[in-house]
């Protein structure tokens, strides 16, 4: 990876946890009045993952900018984490505000993403605990 990939991750989490905040925000305030309670639960299920996932690529870009060398798991953990953010969030704001439903098919490949972002990011941790490194 580049050498400022730690910093595209950190900028990527930073308006990832803007964008939570926003939605969150405005499920709780002014969308309430104008969607329905199907729409608004999807709005809640993608705020709070992209909140949690944008703090877990917070973490992963910490961790790579420690490294000389970065781990080739990490990097792909953090690809993974933002790859689970466009899909898995975007698809369900993309629901919501659309009323598409065909965009469900983006959720599950985002999920999947996030799944396989958290275990490389586990895997790099044992490997790390043989090494006695960061």
């Amino acid at each position: 990876m580049p050498a400022g990939f730690w910093g595209f991750c950190l900028f990527f989490a930073g308006i990832n946890g803007a964008i939570a905040v926003g939605m969150g925000a405005g499920a709780a305030h002014a969308l309430q009045s104008t969607m329905d309670t199907k729409a608004l639960g999807w709005i809640t299920t993608g705020y709070t993952f992209q909140l949690f996932h944008a703090l877990a690529l917070f973490g992963v870009s910490l961790l790579i900018k420690e490294w000389d060398t970065p781990s080739k798991l990490l990097s792909l953990s953090a690809i993974l984490l933002m790859l689970g953010l466009l899909l898995f969030s975007g698809g369900l704001y993309l629901i919501a505000f659309t009323g598409n439903t065909s965009f469900a098919t983006m959720a599950p490949f985002g999920g999947g993403s996030f799944i396989l972002g958290w275990l490389c990011l586990g895997i790099h941790g044992l490997r790390s605990m043989r090494r006695r490194e960061p």
